[in-house]
């Protein structure tokens, strides 16, 4: 169980001031849950999921993993990025083992460790290949091996569809719904994409800005094992139909027509 204890948030301004990125965020995740969080650019939620992973600290609250406070980075938690972060100049089984490698494994045992992850993200026969090989999308599947090699329990995942092109990030979704169904590990999933979070998520977190806040979490009841088909259902489209109903009057426009 994560637990997000009434969270906030501060940075210093150039003039001498502060700025409050995040106040009084308080909510939880279950173990094995898939839980996003969405919102306007700007209300926290890259800051809020790096806290979670123990890269930042809240300037007040607390993050509590299974009973223990969060006051730095763990073991149990892995982090996948939007951009890649991939060695240009290891291949790619070296880049899935590295973070065994960073744990004490040397770089042959940790070579062997990782090859069963890339066979599980579709990238069997890959290993000798280089970054520069790849494609956007298979790189971002060596960043999704890369931190299920080291067996977290807590996977924080910060928009790592973000910058594929729309018919490759569909692809992806479905490939991680594919993963997550075999590895139920607990994933908090960064997005701004309302039918992205609808498709992969038990719940979604919607968050308000200036400051970053609860707005409201919403339950996904979408059964699982979940397909494509479930993009097309009445209540797929009610739930996304609804984030975007919230989310409108946020960005300025509140007559604005969803996206597409």
């Amino acid at each position: 169980m994560i637990e997000i204890r009434e969270i906030g948030r501060q940075f210093n301004t150039r003039d001498g001031g502060t700025f409050e990125a995040l106040k009084d965020v308080s909510f939880s995740v279950k173990d094995k849950e898939f839980f996003s969080i969405i919102g306007p650019s700007g209300c926290g939620k890259t800051t809020l999921l790096k806290m979670v992973a123990g890269l930042v600290r809240p300037t007040s609250g607390q993050i509590v993993i299974d009973g223990s406070p969060v006051s730095g980075p763990g073991n149990d938690r892995a982090m996948v990025f939007q951009h890649f972060v991939l060695l240009p100049w290891a291949d790619i089984l070296t880049n899935v083992g590295f973070g065994l490698e960073m744990r004490g494994l040397s770089r042959r045992e940790s070579r062997e460790a990782a090859r069963p992850f890339l066979d599980r993200v579709g990238l069997t026969g890959f290993a000798e290949h280089y970054p520069h090989e790849l494609s956007g999308g298979m790189q971002q599947r060596v960043g999704l091996a890369r931190a299920l090699a080291v067996s977290p329990d807590i996977l924080l995942m910060d928009e790592p569809f973000g910058a594929l092109d729309a018919q490759t990030r569909q692809l992806m979704q479905e490939d991680l719904m594919r993963i997550w169904d075999v590895e139920q590990k607990t994933v908090i999933f960064v997005t701004h994409s309302m039918d992205e979070a609808a498709y992969l998520s038990d719940r979604v977190l919607v968050m308000d800005t200036h400051p970053g806040k609860v707005r409201e979490v919403l339950d996904v009841p979408l059964p699982r094992p979940r397909d494509e088909a479930v993009r097309t259902t009445p209540v797929f489209n009610e739930l996304t139909s609804h984030m975007w109903h919230e989310l409108r009057g946020m960005i300025g426009d509140p007559t604005a027509p969803a996206p597409e």
